[in-house]
């Protein structure tokens, strides 16, 4: 209904101006979600949801956020609010519109800072329904309203750990971190909580490296550092905090653990890239598809090289014909050896 009225009330000509994106959506509403996500894409503008949404989805130029229906607990509503501190180009603050009285129930001034002024801006209307959807906006920017929160770029926080070396995060009133019982902590906290625990799953830089370099044993450390309270969405966060947003995890890592400067994937890219071509056995067609494969990467991110991808990646370069890639590339562990061995060109592993 929320789409529905939403669409009505347009200017866009576009009839994917607002799209609905609910666990009853399936492929479309993924779908729907990816093109959201893209920064190089207006269309949809807006995506309403129910709560599937509150959590694990790193849209970075989210503007507004709309509270439409009753929100259950402070984290969930945290949670919420964490899809718009994303930092983006141009991106001074965002808007929370709150129908349901659900900042009020929640206020935590310890946690939240001292409120700021919002900063003039075009006036826009808004569309109230009554309680349903969260309704969150990327492309249009925000008029002031309730509550603007700055994501302007702040001074750096320096964190010396215990090897002595300094990290540098950037400053930012709000996170999304939470410690296991359920309190929130500072960016610094959480990044200190990981520096200690990471000895327990690798012991110097190398080891990381090949470790990260295979996706079984890739899948098998973050599995481990999630049991932790290190999961996925901490991890991309502090990947934003520390300014690696176009690089990877591993880079994260790598700059908790031992303060190693993180390499952007266009360039890791490259590197692995002329490695694989130097190589003697690896045939014109084997490096169309790592061209391809490491394309992808700098694309999406080290999920496009998860060993399940294998699969979906060469259906997509060639066209659901699987007969096909393996008549160019050789058998299957022909491939997944290839497959394998570009990431430990990607990572430096000799």
């Amino acid at each position: 209904m929320v789409r529905d009225l939403i669409n009505q009330a347009k200017t866009s000509t576009d009839p994917h101006y607002c799209a609905r994106v609910t666990a009853d959506d399936g492929a479309l509403g993924d779908q729907q979600l990816r093109a959201f996500q893209d920064n190089e894409k207006t269309i949809p503008t807006i995506l309403t949801t129910s709560q599937k949404l509150s959590t694990g989805v790193d849209a970075r130029n989210v503007r507004n956020i709309v509270l439409m229906r009753p929100v259950g607990s402070m984290i969930e509503f945290k949670q919420i609010i964490g899809r718009g501190t994303r930092l983006y180009d141009g991106k001074d603050y965002f808007t929370i519109y709150d129908f349901v009285r659900a900042h009020h129930h929640f206020s935590d001034p310890e946690w939240d800072g001292e409120p700021l002024e919002p900063e003039p801006a075009v006036a826009a209307s808004v569309l109230s329904t009554g309680e349903g959807a969260a309704v969150l906006t990327a492309a249009e920017p925000a008029p002031s309203a309730l509550t603007a929160v700055t994501a302007a770029a702040r001074p750096k926080i320096r964190i010396q750990l215990a090897d002595g070396k300094t990290r540098l995060l950037q400053h930012m009133t709000a996170t999304s971190f939470w410690s296991a019982d359920g309190t929130p902590m500072s960016a610094a906290q959480f990044l200190t909580l990981l520096y200690g625990a990471l000895p327990e799953f690798f012991k110097d830089e190398d080891e990381l490296r090949c470790l990260w370099s295979d996706p079984d044993t890739r899948k098998a450390l973050l599995a481990g550092l999630s049991d932790k309270g290190f999961g996925w969405e901490p991890l991309a966060e502090m990947q934003v905090i520390i300014e690696a947003e176009n690089c990877d995890l591993f880079d994260v890592l790598a700059y908790v653990a031992f303060a190693a400067d993180p390499v952007s994937r266009v360039v890791r890219a490259a590197a692995a890239q002329s490695a694989t071509a130097a190589a003697a056995d690896c045939t014109d067609k084997q490096q169309a598809f790592v061209d391809f494969v490491l394309a992808q990467y700098v694309k999406q991110g080290v999920d496009e090289l998860d060993g399940d991808k294998l699969s979906p990646l060469l259906k997509l370069k060639y066209n659901n014909t699987l007969a096909d890639a393996f008549a160019d590339l050789g058998r299957p562990d022909q491939v997944r050896g290839l497959f394998v061995g570009l990431q430990k060109h990607l990572y430096g592993v000799a």
